[in-house]
């Protein structure tokens, strides 16, 4: 019976390493915010902070991380006051109420730098944890890469937003990128 349930054990645990974890769960490296806000992500993502209201993670493929709008650049955004007040289309506050958006052009695509991007309208809204007591405003907006003539939808994509009022974070992904959700709901405020 022993050697029964030492051999079922190793199973397991064999079984449990082979399986993947999620991006919390794996080695991370503390990105500490605004207002005490600490995001814990995967040491292979990388923090670039331009400026004292903009971080950009890049979670995969970049060649030049610049900050806001770099466009193929697989990363998400932690914005502050300063992006916030630009946040409709430059020329008022994001609310929530539109899509994050700091141009009134158009601006490219996020997957290729030839196609314009159209955010919105079509919005899926709710709220969302980020750490322990803190609900952030959720919208979720399907948008579009598009020939700049407008003509042809050439790809899809989800710009997805946690609003924080009271603290002054917004974070905006438009690479749907996995573990984000956990990432942000197992914050740690200080």
């Amino acid at each position: 019976m022993h050697k029964r349930y030492l051999a079922a054990a190793a199973v397991a645990a064999v079984t449990l390493l082979a399986t993947a974890l999620p991006a919390h769960a794996a080695p991370a490296q503390a990105v500490k915010l605004r207002h005490g806000l600490t995001l814990y992500v995967p040491i292979k993502w990388k923090v670039y902070r331009h400026g004292a209201d903009q971080v950009q993670i890049v979670t995969g493929k970049c060649a030049k991380p610049s900050g806001w709008g770099t466009p193929e650049c697989d990363a998400f955004y932690v914005f502050g006051p300063k992006y916030i007040k630009i946040g409709a289309e430059g020329f008022g506050p994001y609310t929530g109420k539109n899509p994050f958006y700091t141009a009134s052009d158009v601006q490219p695509c996020p997957s290729n730098r030839k196609w314009g991007e159209h955010i919105g309208p079509t919005v899926t809204r709710g709220l969302r944890q980020v750490g322990a007591g803190h609900k952030a405003a959720y919208n979720a907006w399907k948008s579009t890469c598009v020939s700049y003539s407008g003509a042809k939808v050439l790809a899809r994509f989800t710009q997805r937003e946690w609003y924080l009022p009271k603290s002054k974070i917004l974070v905006v992904d438009q690479w749907n990128t996995p573990g984000l959700s956990d990432t942000l709901e197992n914050a740690d405020w200080n």
